[in-house]
């Protein structure tokens, strides 16, 4: 029975542990913007809000409508404005990181299927304590008001 109660304890430590930036993560007003026809690829937009005290990263990102999904930015080189990949995006702690059009974004690469105004995309965003957390991000032609809390 002591050996049970062990495994149980371990198990609820472990799920805790899982249980940790995504916990504290909120994500407001995601969206993937509407692709023109054919577009291989498109990007998904949203504010990132951390309550905890510690900060976080969100280190990778999924997704079932496209075959590649990674984490860019953009950056002016020589005026020039190129996307990078980064390698995670951090969200301080009680703070916030702004995923928008020009900036920080969910790139999705190699789209399985062209998507429709409306269409609700499932994401899958992974933090670098092993957390995960889904939010479903509508499609969208325009870009939404997005509101900033500065503190």
């Amino acid at each position: 029975m002591k050996r049970l109660a062990l495994i149980i304890s371990g198990f609820c430590l472990s799920t805790a542990a899982f249980a940790g930036a995504a916990d504290q993560v909120s994500v407001d007003q995601p969206y993937v913007r509407l692709a023109p026809p054919n577009a291989p690829a498109t990007a998904a937009f949203m504010v990132l809000r951390n309550s905890g005290t510690t900060p976080v990263k969100l280190v990778k990102a999924d997704n079932p409508a496209s075959k590649v999904t990674e984490l860019h930015t953009h950056l002016n080189e020589n005026g020039v404005m190129k996307m990078r990949p980064v390698a995670a995006i951090d969200v301080p702690a009680k703070g916030e990181a702004v995923l928008k059009p020009g900036g920080l974004h969910v790139m999705m690469i190699d789209l399985k299927a062209p998507l429709k105004e409306g269409d609700v995309v499932p994401l899958t965003l992974g933090f670098d304590d092993g957390s995960s957390k889904q939010v479903d991000a509508k499609v969208l032609k325009g870009m939404p008001a997005m509101e900033h809390h500065h503190h």
